[in-house]
């Protein structure tokens, strides 16, 4: 399968070096933001055709897929441009950063007849999907999930500690992993949203910490706190309160509410969130069917991002 991955920054070495343990995957095209970065990545992982034109890139002999890691505020255009180009497309989160966009993109994608995916790298982390089967399984139901996601970004940087051509955000990107991952985890929709944020950074024109509320119609209750001024630790820290044990999910470890660890490493064939999420992604355009975390699936929790953004104080 031949495949563009649009992005050369970090998010997009990720996807490099996923792919790279994909058996029948081929990289034919490298688009990138800068000319002399996008050349070097190229080098690197031995891709055999760089731009910064992603429609260029797209139009290289025998493509079927793309995968994006682009800014943020590029994503829909760039997944609604290489849908319309007939390639299967792979967003990565968020797939767009206004309702608007996401719902452009979700009926484009409807109307395709190819795969449409969008990165939410949560539903795919080991510790993440360990939690799922048991919920489907009936041995776990979720009360609550308290979430914590805390960086330190005063300065706009990706996370290589290099400088960034566009502007991160705390809602459309950040948020937007809860923001799924609650309403998948629970199994229902989210019926009731609201949000609070902090001062906006005068540089960066963001808000720097803000604090979300989420309901299902069970009853059960998401608590999200963010911040890009929390210096250390840093990442995102789940607690799931169940009715039978409490979770700690810290990226690909899992522990339990006495913080004994719980092994992972049986759950899926690789302990790599964006190697699982690539491989779903290959596997669904060989097999013709909708992906998890399809841009339709996932267009509910850019509707309650909505909703949220709405009711900001």
């Amino acid at each position: 399968m031949k495949v563009v991955m649009a992005g050369q920054g970090a998010f997009g070495i990720k996807h490099l070096e996923a792919m790279q343990k994909i058996d029948g995957i081929e990289v034919v095209s490298l688009a990138g933001g800068s000319p002399d970065s996008t050349k070097d990545v190229a080098e690197r992982f031995k891709i055999p055709h760089w731009t910064t034109d992603l429609g260029e890139a797209l139009a290289q002999p025998g493509v079927d897929a793309a995968i994006l890691a682009t800014p943020t505020q590029m994503h829909a255009a760039q997944a609604i441009q290489c849908l319309e180009a007939g390639k299967h497309v792979q967003v990565e989160i968020p797939m767009a950063d206004s309702l608007a966009d996401a719902e452009r993109l979700a009926a484009v994608a409807a109307k395709s007849n190819k795969v449409a995916m969008a990165g939410h790298t949560r539903r795919f982390n080991p510790s993440h999907q360990w939690i799922h089967k048991k919920i489907q399984a009936g041995e776990l139901k979720l009360q609550q999930m308290d979430v914590q996601t805390y960086f330190f970004r005063r300065k706009n940087l990706n996370a290589l500690g290099q400088p960034r051509s566009w502007t991160d955000h705390l809602l459309w990107h950040h948020a937007a992993h809860t923001v799924d991952l609650f309403a998948y985890q629970a199994g229902e929709p989210i019926i009731a949203a609201r949000g609070m944020q902090g001062p906006m950074h005068p540089e960066l024109g963001i808000a720097m910490d803000m604090s979300i509320q989420m309901k299902v119609a069970s009853g059960a209750i998401c608590t999200l706190s963010l911040s890009f001024n929390n210096d250390g630790p840093l990442g995102t820290f789940f607690r799931y309160i169940c009715d039978n044990g409490t979770y700690i999910a810290r990226y690909d470890d899992l522990v339990d509410g006495k913080e004994q660890p719980i092994d992972v490493s049986k759950v899926d064939v690789s302990m790599n969130g964006i190697e699982l999420q690539d491989r779903e992604f290959f596997a669904a355009i060989r097999e013709g069917r909708e992906p998890n975390a399809s841009v339709a699936q996932v267009l509910p929790a850019y509707q309650t991002l909505d909703v949220i953004e709405k009711s900001l104080i």
